[in-house]
């Protein structure tokens, strides 16, 4: 189930650049390599989420509901392989990552159930007022839309709940912004388990293909997601030099 690709939309892609993860336990190498996205990655899954970006956005909250709950079933699904990469690529014990794969499903079917219940909309409606003096009143409509394509960066210590299906994801999903997530070097295994689940919900639900990307990137590749006049937002859980870095890029 772990190959190391690239996955832009529907796509699996593979790169001379490459790396292994490496179990911090014992310090051995754990297979197999990773390719490691650049910038042709970088603008293909930058031009795919383009693409997708208006009829996600335009998707029925049920159809995203639905989405979110399917990404949690299929990450689930996974069992114990997920369980066992997690703890040989973070060296947190078994109950620790149990714990935050249930925390990550618990996410995605929690902003599943606040698209159903509607208020994050802020939908306000005035009407028309055409008697009103001494000039009338149009009528006038207000609701939130999506950004649009959204960036996440996984986080190191949490290879779960802020990683490739955390609460950057599911929120952005949620919204209708397709995402892009520059997967974490330290859990590139997990990572990549996490985000064929995704994939696979993608593909369950009939959404755009360009609604997910995962690129397991160099430091210049995911620099250059965050500069790509396509990404609206960014994600970012890390260091402090780290975000300070993006924020720098991103003004």
């Amino acid at each position: 189930m772990i190959t190391g690709a690239i996955l832009i939309g529907r796509e699996e892609a593979q790169t001379q650049a490459s790396y292994a993860a490496i179990n911090p336990a014992t310090g051995a190498a754990l297979e197999p390599h990773f390719a490691a996205a650049g910038l042709a990655e970088v603008e293909r899954a930058c031009a795919l989420a383009d693409a997708a970006a208006i009829p996600f956005a335009e998707a029925e909250p049920e159809t995203r509901a639905v989405f979110l709950e399917t990404i949690a079933d299929e990450i689930v699904a996974i069992g114990d392989i997920l369980i066992e990469r997690a703890m040989a690529e973070t060296g947190l014990p078994r109950a620790r990552i149990e714990g935050e794969r249930g925390r990550t499903a618990g996410q995605l079917r929690l902003f599943a159930q606040v698209l159903r219940e509607g208020s994050w909309a802020g939908l306000t409606i005035d009407p028309a007022l055409p008697e009103r003096a001494p000039l009338p009143r149009p009528d006038l409509r207000v609701r939130k839309v999506a950004l649009g394509p959204v960036v996440v960066f996984g986080a190191s210590n949490f290879p779960l709940a802020f990683s490739v299906a955390g609460g950057d994801t599911a929120s952005a999903f949620a919204a209708g912004c397709p995402v892009i997530v520059k997967g974490h070097s330290a859990h590139p295994g997990t990572g990549e388990l996490v985000a064929r689940a995704i994939q696979r919900a993608a593909a369950l639900c009939h959404l755009p293909e360009g609604v997910f990307s995962y690129l397991p990137a160099t430091r210049e590749a995911g620099t250059a997601l965050v500069a790509d006049h396509r990404v609206k937002a960014v994600g970012f859980t890390g260091s402090r030099p780290g975000g300070m870095a993006l924020m720098r890029t991103a003004a």
